[in-house]
């Protein structure tokens, strides 16, 4: 950490801040296409890379590619022996069409004390919470009990190739020592019923993520004229594999994440559940239900499909985009399962590939994350859960860093929150963010 101090008002708080910087953040439109055609996040890394400044702090701006950039900076500990810890965001949002959007999703507007637009919800409030309590530290001249490294990565949504990935094959010093790393998708709370009809806070604190397989899979046969009889039709033999991989069913599996959120929720609900059938219990989830029941089993979803090129003319190939997403352990079972079902005349290769991560429920760093967020709760029940989808922690992973998920935010109880990743009418509500902000400082000043 840079010696000099900001002529900012040592009074401001992170509170006080984190609401302009969410707004700066979201009208900074870094919409990721996934196909290298986006705006990139040149601009919002220059505006993360602004914000340090003003408080002495050293940054570094560091391009996969032009315009894919990231930050990372590093501030000491007041012991450098230990462990150190990564706290990271990613700068990149999916695309919104304004069609389909009560507001400009990149308008930052404020409506019903809620901040809306795109990545109020994936990650952009996380970035400002960070941004706000690194901004803090720095302020302060306090120093964390342990060195803390502080990343906005580029490219999250589609992988973490020019971003989290790429930075970890060609920069991996930034990382030396780092032993755990905490980001976005846990932390938020929903709201349950009770057995004894009243209503009990929860927090989901993500320790595991599933494995990402997206796969290509490509039916070969023998052109010709769309009038002729042919017993070797590439759209019928992907067809038929398509159908095949859809029919089976994925054998379902309680992996230990998802097993202590059913017993948490069981306990606090009394609802029982089954080793077949959990529905009834995770109902009580709301619009969290999704992210946990795309984890009780591994799954299999086509996305996009590609052959011919004239209504008369049988191809010579055609292709499908599988969408596989796997539980801890499962990988190898997985691509064997999908192989058989595709057929000998379909291929089947590898698009994209992230492996599965499980963190335990346990540990000095799980305690931090409790605390910091009973001291401001202290009501509230905290339960693990395992995520469905992906994040830049996987990328991490690769350099024996365990990764949670926690991104702080006390939630209504009648707002439905999960959703609204990558959804329409994203939105957060201000309170909730500066819930947040108040937690994050607290975790890092005892980290």
């Amino acid at each position: 950490m840079a010696d000099t101090r900001s002529t900012v008002d040592p009074a401001t708080t992170p509170e006080d801040e984190v609401v302009r910087l969410c707004q700066d953040l979201i009208g900074i439109d870094t919409s990721n296409y996934g196909d290298g055609s986006g705006p990139g996040e040149r601009k919002a890394a220059e505006y993360v890379m602004a914000e340090l400044s003003e408080v002495g702090l050293d940054g570094e701006i560091y391009e996969s590619e032009p315009g894919r950039a990231s930050v990372v900076v590093r501030v000491e500990g007041e012991d450098s022996e230990r462990g150190a810890l990564c706290v990271h965001g990613h700068l990149d949002v999916v695309p919104a069409n304004a069609d389909d959007w009560q507001v400009n999703p990149f308008g930052a507007e404020i409506k019903d004390d809620m901040i809306w637009g795109r990545g109020a919800v994936d990650m952009k409030d996380m970035d400002a919470m960070i941004l706000a309590c690194l901004k803090d530290l720095a302020r302060s001249g306090k120093k964390p009990p342990r060195d803390v490294v502080f990343a906005f990565f580029a490219d999250e949504e589609a992988g973490g190739v020019y971003g989290a990935r790429w930075m970890v094959e060609n920069h991996p010093e930034l990382f030396a020592g780092v032993t755990e790393a905490v980001s976005e998708v846990g932390g938020y709370s929903v709201t349950v019923p009770t057995q004894g009809g009243g209503q009990q806070r929860a927090y989901l604190l993500q320790t595991a993520e599933k494995g990402i397989a997206w796969l290509r899979l490509t039916a070969h046969g023998r052109a010709g004229h769309g009038s002729v009889p042919n017993d070797e039709n590439a759209v019928v033999r992907l067809a038929a594999a398509i159908a095949r991989i859809d029919a089976h069913v994925w054998p379902r599996e309680y992996v230990a994440s998802v097993r202590q959120l059913l017993d948490g929720l069981s306990d606090i609900t009394g609802i029982s559940y089954a080793e077949d059938d959990c529905s009834q219990l995770i109902a009580t989830l709301g619009g969290a239900r999704g992210f946990v029941e795309g984890t009780l089993q591994d799954t299999a979803n086509f996305t996009m499909l590609d052959s011919g090129y004239k209504h008369n003319v049988i191809p010579q190939s055609a292709s499908a985009s599988l969408d596989c997403r796997f539980l801890p352990g499962h990988e190898a079972d997985l691509m064997r399962i999908v192989q058989e079902l595709a057929g000998e005349h379909v291929e089947v290769s590898v698009h994209h590939r992230d492996e599965a991560i499980d963190a335990p429920f346990e540990g000095a760093l799980v305690e931090v994350m409790k605390s910091s967020l009973l001291a401001e709760d202290p009501d509230a029940a905290i339960l693990p859960y395992c995520l469905s989808g992906g994040t830049d922690n996987k990328s991490l992973s690769q350099l024996g860093i365990k990764g949670y998920g926690f991104a702080p935010l006390r939630l209504p109880a009648d707002l439905d929150f999960a959703p609204m990743f990558h959804g329409i009418d994203e939105r957060v509500p201000i309170d909730s963010l500066k819930f947040g902000t108040r937690v994050l400082g607290r975790f890092l000043a005892n980290c």
